[in-house]
């Protein structure tokens, strides 16, 4: 039977962790001691944090390069606000105003209401603070941030708690308690040094990666259950530096894989257009190369210490010599004064419980012909639903989602699309050229272009100095057919309506540069696709026109969300097959780990939507994170398959479940339990991050202990020979 071999780069890395692991098992002190020092040198960092918050939500939730900022800086230039005559229709930004929506139950209507609508307009008048205002989306959202901190002493409360409950014995030796307390520290220690970096360095702080800890959380605790599962798997009576070797010659290469790919997705996510997605991605990557670090040194130096404990047979509490059992002693004396039980036969730990249902129950199950084929009807099934979630899928952000949930301007937001939801905003056009508008031939071409735009079925109407100069003209008798009579009877007009005046650009010489007019749209159609359409019309009319509205500095998001991710997330995909393909001594299995990575990015994208998320800034944030996620699990199981010395595929299936399964399980319920808590989370944005990362660790799992295994079973002529 053909075997297929590529562990040119496995055996030499093996090689080097092996060594690696004996250096901390016989110098664990100085691998303890120096990453404390160094994150408590770096923690300075958290100083600068107040310096470096960056909040604005244009700056971080749109893209740099969207066509509206260019827009916007000619119409600024060109048409320079008015302050002495506030008009909110030509406003360039948000400007810096207040508005008000009244509602009533019966007819607003009325004498009375209009009378009270009067007093309270002179209320507000004397006020210092209005009730909204243009600038109290801003102020909502940077409240996000106070609306989590609360929730960190939580999420690390259960993690500790998570962590000591699972690495429990009932032997008062063999147990790994302080291990699962130091793997929460290292993934600590982790944050502090990551965030410290970046904020001594200057980089931004976006509100964004203020959920990089949960996260961080997740994947440092699920590689500590690996090398908790590989330490037991050596011989109890090797010394304490060779039984740690051993446990980084195949723990680390594991750890390596999913650390190589979740940081190189997320840098690859720092060249999107969006500042809050580079800021997480930069922020994440960054504390999870530290994350692997300690994981290494720290966690490592932790772990040789407890090991020289358990060498010693001394209780875990009391540091105690305990006999490693008691005949004749009560039952509670032998669950509490003693420990160091091993299995005389294999020389190793005690299989836990858990571990040999995966390998007694689960794997034979999971491997079973009817199994595999219920197997491969469920992954039809999974596939089917989620890519009629993906065609489903909308796009764009919607800025109210910025505000937390019990914000005061989420009710205005509300009554505004209640009472006010037949037209949508009034996009500005310029007229860039000098152009004759006396000159009936010209105008009868700048009338098409209007005839155009206003033959679009959301425009409502046109507003533009013009026509009203026109009308106005011709109710007065005034010649405008020429130059001179045009701009002659044009002054004393805008003189009447000084408002107009701001709509007119005039040369040195008296001449009109440009000018714009306006187009009122109605709510019929999606406001992205009407600023494409808008732009589009203005493109293909003979005279030079540009087509703005301050919206559109957020609706660009909607014109390159799809593609920019579609792009980031191929480009890691291939990465992704590049580092599984030089660390995963097999081809075809380095296939399944891309195919995993695939498969749950069409399940996460297509259920993120039919659970109602759209795809915006916020959710890409995920969807990059999400690439390295979905590696974790099944490269795990994927080396595991490749690395038995079985020849049969199915029992190399059953013993990859039977060493990792516990483990992968442990790492899926502890980076849940790192991010529950946000699903209470007042603001849009944490909750989507529970939502996506639920996702990718429930259909991650699915595939790591289902769908892959049974896959890896139909390329047994792949296995790894020794």
């Amino acid at each position: 039977m053909a075997r297929c071999r590529m562990d040119c780069i496995e055996k030499p890395l093996q090689s080097f962790f092996k060594k690696m692991g004996k250096s901390v098992g016989s110098n664990p002190w100085w691998f303890l001691i120096a990453p404390l020092i160094v994150s408590a040198a770096l923690g300075s960092g958290f100083y600068f944090t107040q310096d470096r918050i960056s909040n604005n939500i244009e700056e971080e939730f749109t893209p740099f390069n969207g066509p509206a900022k260019t827009e916007r800086k000619y119409f600024s230039e060109m048409f320079p606000e008015d302050d002495s005559m506030f008009s909110s229709l030509r406003q360039t930004t948000d400007g810096n105003y207040a508005t008000l929506i009244a509602t009533s139950e019966t007819n607003i209507l009325t004498v009375k209401m209009l009378e009270e609508i009067l007093m309270l307009d002179s209320k507000i008048k004397s006020m210092l603070v209005s009730y909204s205002t243009s600038m109290s989306m801003q102020w909502e959202f940077e409240k996000s941030p106070d609306s989590v901190i609360s929730l960190f002493s939580i999420t690390y409360s259960i993690a500790i708690t998570f962590s000591i409950i699972t690495c429990w014995r009932l032997d008062n030796v063999r147990t790994k308690v302080w291990v699962g307390f130091c793997g929460v520290l290292s993934t600590s220690l982790a944050v502090v040094s990551g965030f410290g970096l970046l904020l001594l360095v200057g980089q931004p702080f976006v509100m964004t990666a203020a959920s990089c800890p949960f996260m961080i959380l997740g994947i440092g605790i699920d590689d500590m259950f690996i090398m908790i599962s590989c330490w037991q798997k050596t011989r109890v009576l090797d010394s304490v530096p060779k039984r740690l070797g051993e446990t980084y010659k195949d723990a680390a290469i594991s750890i390596t894989i999913t650390t190589l790919t979740d940081v190189l997705a997320l840098f690859l996510g720092c060249i999107t257009p969006f500042g809050s997605v580079q800021s997480f991605c930069l922020y994440a990557g960054i504390c999870l190369c530290f994350c692997y670090f300690y994981s290494l040194t720290f966690l490592g130096a932790c772990m040789a210490l407890n090991g020289q404990r358990e060498a010693e047979n001394k209780h875990w509490i009391t540091c105690i010599e305990v006999p490693s059992d008691a005949p004749g002693k009560s039952k509670a004396f032998w669950l509490c004064c003693t420990g160091g039980r091993y299995n005389k036969d294999t020389e190793k730990e005690e299989t836990e419980p858990i571990s040999s249902f995966f390998e007694k129950f689960y794997g034979p199950f999971l491997t079973h012909k009817v199994t595999k084929v219920f197997v491969f009807v469920l992954y039809a099934g999974y596939l089917a639903a989620s890519i009629y979630g993906c065609v489903i899928l909308k796009e764009g952000l919607d800025t109210k989602n910025l505000a937390l949930d019990d914000s005061y301007i989420i009710n205005y937001y509300n009554h505004e699309e209640e009472h006010f939801n037949e037209y949508s905003f009034s996009a500005m056009v310029a007229i860039e050229q000098q152009f004759p508008y006396w000159d009936k031939d010209q105008r009868k071409q700048l009338n098409s272009c209007i005839s155009s735009f206003e033959s679009l079925k959301f425009v409502n109407n046109t507003m533009a100095w013009f026509i009203f100069f026109e009308n106005y003209a011709e109710a007065n008798n005034k010649p405008i057919s020429s130059q001179e009579e045009f701009l002659n009877n044009l002054k004393p007009f805008l003189n009447f309506d000084p408002f107009l005046a701001q709509d007119i650009q005039w040369t040195p010489d008296g001449k009109i540069q440009a000018s714009r007019f306006f187009l009122q749209t109605k709510n019929n159609v999606p406001m992205a696709d009407m600023m494409v359409e808008l732009r589009k019309t203005a493109e293909e009319c003979s005279v030079e026109l540009l087509v703005y509205h301050p919206s559109f500095i957020y609706f660009d998001q909607y014109t390159v969300i799809l593609n920019n991710t579609i792009q980031t997330m191929l480009t890691a995909v291939i990465v992704m097959l590049a580092i599984s393909l030089v660390l995963i001594p097999d081809p075809l299995c380095s296939l399944c780990v891309v195919f995993a990575i695939v498969s749950v990015i069409t399940g996460v994208t297509g259920f993120m939507s039919l659970w109602g998320v759209n795809l915006d800034s916020i959710s890409m944030i995920n969807l990059v994170m999400c690439i390295g996620f979905s590696v974790d699990f099944s490269a795990h199981i994927c080396y595991s398959f490749v690395s038995s010395p079985k020849s049969d595929a199915n029992e190399k299936a059953i013993e990859a479940l039977a060493i990792l399964g516990y483990p992968v399980l442990q790492g899926a319920l502890s980076t849940i339990l790192g991010v529950v808590v946000l699903s209470v989370s007042g603001s849009y944005i944490f909750r989507t991050f529970f939502k996506i990362v639920f996702l990718v660790i429930v259909f991650g799992l699915f595939h790591g202990l289902t769908f892959i295994p049974v896959f890896l079973t139909l390329f047994g002529a792949c296995s790894k020979s020794r």
